[in-house]
């Protein structure tokens, strides 16, 4: 297999450099090949559990992946195929238990010679470079670095907001439901009897996204999208999603693919006004003639992600978000210079919008695009 051919290779070659994580998670991916259902999630679950065990023993980094990778029984012979295919040695792994005290050296886990001890350091320097990542601004990230932000993107929790339902269910915890109680009373001829109780079921809120992809926001609009994919796999039916620019577009079907590069590559050809002029006022305006009068805004939380550099007239654009301030929940204007130092919003388009907008927040770090996900889960 050319996985077993990598991993030879690697183990003739010591001096070829690969972190333990890019290993794992390389290996966490065929399985997933190999037809395993093997989610972001439970990737990282696997990376995890082995940087807390020995990662010098096979048989430690056979059962990480087995309890973390693997969600059936049938699951099972694949996942130990695969196993036996990227870590191959001596001792097979189909005997784990009559070998369990037997240590394996596996060079294709450790990329640094130095043993678990190495291997541990080199996870936590790891760990600290995605810190470090978090608070970078992306605009000035390097290639290398955008590929290990698109792996934390898909890691990132998602929750949407709820509403109750205004229709209650009979639920024994739930409060004192006084018109069935009433009813039964009634039935009995007014003689008291068990209290009827009922709850009203949580639902899903609707999120919509109008993501600005014109010049200025060229450099974040790549991350916002990503953001915005991961959004849309986690509620695909309760999310919209729409660029600004010269003209609205609708992308939702594009970023409902499952695949981020593929999703995004479609929404980038989607797009015709993709890095060009803005004129939000009018944008908007289109937005709430169209989408914003129907149920799909109404009673939403939207996410407006500008810079809001207006070529148009900014009362316009003023005029517009008030309007769709009073249609939706809420209204969360994320800017990508909201975070930096110093910033002072003096655009003429961000103080025409400042007062019909419940939430002002930076949109520039993954730090800050998880603080956005928790304000509207909490919207």
């Amino acid at each position: 297999m050319p996985q077993a051919q990598d991993t030879a290779a690697h183990t003739a070659e010591p001096q070829t450099e690969h972190s333990a994580e890019e290993i794992l998670l390389a290996f966490a991916a065929a399985v997933r090949a190999a037809g395993v259902k093997v989610t972001a999630d439970r990737a990282r679950s696997f990376v995890d559990a082995v940087s807390r065990l020995a990662l010098d023993r096979r048989t430690d980094v056979f059962w990480a992946g087995r309890g973390t990778l693997c969600a059936a029984p049938e699951d099972l012979p694949t996942y130990q195929r695969t196993f036996e295919a990227w870590f191959a040695a001596k001792h097979s792994a189909a005997t784990p238990l009559e070998a369990s005290a037997t240590a394996v050296s596996a060079a294709a886990l450790d990329d640094d010679g130095g043993g678990p001890d190495g291997a541990r350091n080199q996870l936590r320097a790891l760990a600290s470079r995605r810190e470090r990542l978090r608070h970078r601004d992306v605009a000035t990230l390097d290639d290398a670095e955008r590929a290990l932000l698109a792996r934390m993107f898909e890691e990132l929790p998602v929750r949407l907001p709820t509403r109750a339902s205004r229709r209650r269910r009979q639920d024994r915890h739930g409060d004192v439901d006084r018109v069935r109680t009433l009813r039964d009373q009634l039935r009995r001829g007014g003689e008291p009897g068990p209290l009827r109780r009922a709850r009203a079921p949580r639902k899903r809120r609707r999120v919509l996204w109008l993501i600005d992809v014109s010049g200025s926001m060229a450099p974040y609009a790549d991350s916002l999208l990503r953001l915005a994919h991961r959004v849309v796999a986690a509620a695909p039916h309760e999310v919209e999603v729409f660029t600004l620019g010269t003209r609205l577009t609708r992308v939702t079907a594009a970023l409902g693919l499952p695949d981020t590069e593929n999703a995004l590559a479609l929404a980038g050809r989607t797009v015709p006004d993709w890095s060009g002029g803005t004129r939000l006022g009018e944008v908007l305006r289109a937005f709430n003639d169209r989408w914003g009068q129907r149920v799909v805004a109404r009673g939403a939380v939207v996410v407006i992600a500008s810079d809001g550099w207006e070529r148009g007239d900014p009362a316009l654009l003023g005029r517009q978000t008030e309007r769709l301030h009073h249609l939706a929940r809420r209204v969360i204007w994320a800017n990508p210079h909201r975070g930096k130092p110093g910033y002072e919003p003096s655009q003429q388009g961000i103080k025409a919008v400042l007062p019909h907008v419940d939430f002002f927040i930076g949109g520039h770090s993954m730090q800050s695009f998880e603080e956005l996900l928790d304000v509207v889960a909490n919207a």
